[in-house]
C-alpha cells in the first residue's frame, strides 16, 4: 500500500464501508489485516474443537488461548453447532472476538430447559465478551400469563438416564436445579432441600443470578406439557417425597411427558 496508503479507499473497496472518517478507517483496515493473519489459526482450532465435541444437548463456552471468556451458548447437538461457528462463511462476517477463539468449555445437559438456565448461570458467572445479554432476566420485559407466574417445581430429564432434575422457580425470582435419581434413593434428602426453598419467606441469599422468568417463560410456550407440581400443594417434605416417587414410577408419563422437554 505504499508509505500513505488511502485507508479509506482501501475501507470502501475492501471492506465495503464507505465514508468512514480517516482514523477509523486506518483502524478498520489495520484490524481486518490482523484478522486475516489469524485465519489459518482459526481454522485449525476450529477443526481440533469440532473433532472432540459430543454430538448432544449441551451448553458451551469459547475462549481464547489465555482462558478468556468470548462466548457462552447452547445447542441441541454441540458438535454441529460448532461446526457452524466455525465455517468458511462465519469468516468473512466474524467478530474480531471470536477470530480469537483457541478452545472451547461445555456441559452436557438433559432438556432445554436446563439449557436456557445453564446458559445464563455461565453468562452471569464468565461475563463473556459477546454475549449481549449479561444483567438477570427481566420479568416485566417477558409475555407471560399471570397465572404461570407463581411457585412452581417443574420435573425435567436429565442427562442421565437413571435421574431427572427437580427445576424450582419462585415468584422472587430464585431458581434450582436439583438431580435426583428415578429409583427413589436419595428422594428423601432431595425433598427436604426443595421444600427449603419454597417454605423459606424471605428470599435466601444466593450467589447467583435471579433465573425464575426463564422458567415461568419456558413453561408459557415450549414447556405447556412439562410435569410440574405445585410445591404449596404439599404439607410437608415427606409428602413431597410421595407425590414425586409416584411421577418417577410411572414409565407412560415419563415417556410421554418428560422426554418432550
Amino acid at each position: 500500500m505504499g508509505d500513505a496508503p488511502d485507508h479509506q479507499r482501501l475501507a470502501a473497496e475492501v471492506l465495503g464501508i464507505k465514508g468512514a472518517p480517516p482514523e477509523l478507517a486506518r483502524r478498520l483496515v489495520a484490524q481486518a489485516l490482523v484478522l486475516e493473519d489469524r485465519r489459518d489459526e482459526w481454522r485449525r482450532a476450529g477443526e481440533r474443537i469440532c473433532r472432540d465435541a459430543p454430538a448432544t444437548p449441551a451448553v458451551y463456552l469459547l475462549k481464547d488461548a489465555t482462558d478468556h471468556p468470548l462466548y457462552v451458548g447452547k445447542a441441541i447437538n454441540l458438535r454441529r453447532r460448532l461446526r457452524a461457528h466455525f465455517s468458511g462463511r462465519r469468516w468473512r462476517a466474524i467478530r474480531p472476538e471470536l477470530a480469537r477463539i483457541a478452545d472451547v468449555e461445555w456441559l452436557e445437559v438433559g432438556s432445554e430447559l436446563e439449557a436456557l438456565l445453564r446458559e445464563a448461570e455461565w453468562i452471569h458467572e464468565r461475563r463473556p465478551a459477546v454475549n449481549v445479554q449479561v444483567g438477570e432476566p427481566d420479568l416485566a420485559a417477558r409475555d407471560i400469563p399471570r397465572a404461570l407466574v407463581r411457585d412452581v417445581l417443574v420435573i425435567a430429564p436429565s442427562v442421565e438416564e437413571d435421574s431427572v432434575e427437580l427445576v424450582g422457580a419462585r415468584v422472587d425470582g430464585e431458581c434450582t436445579i436439583q438431580r435426583t435419581r428415578r429409583d427413589g434413593a436419595d428422594l428423601a434428602v432431595h425433598a427436604q432441600r426443595v421444600m427449603r426453598v419454597f417454605r423459606s419467606r424471605l428470599r435466601r441469599d444466593i450467589e447467583g443470578p435471579a433465573l425464575a422468568p426463564i422458567v415461568f417463560s419456558w413453561l408459557a410456550r415450549r414447556g405447556i406439557n412439562a410435569t410440574r407440581l405445585d410445591p404449596h400443594d404439599v404439607r410437608d417434605a415427606r409428602e413431597l417425597r410421595t407425590r414425586l416417587a409416584a411421577l418417577l414410577r410411572d414409565e407412560r408419563l415419563f415417556r410421554e411427558r418428560l422426554e418432550q422437554c
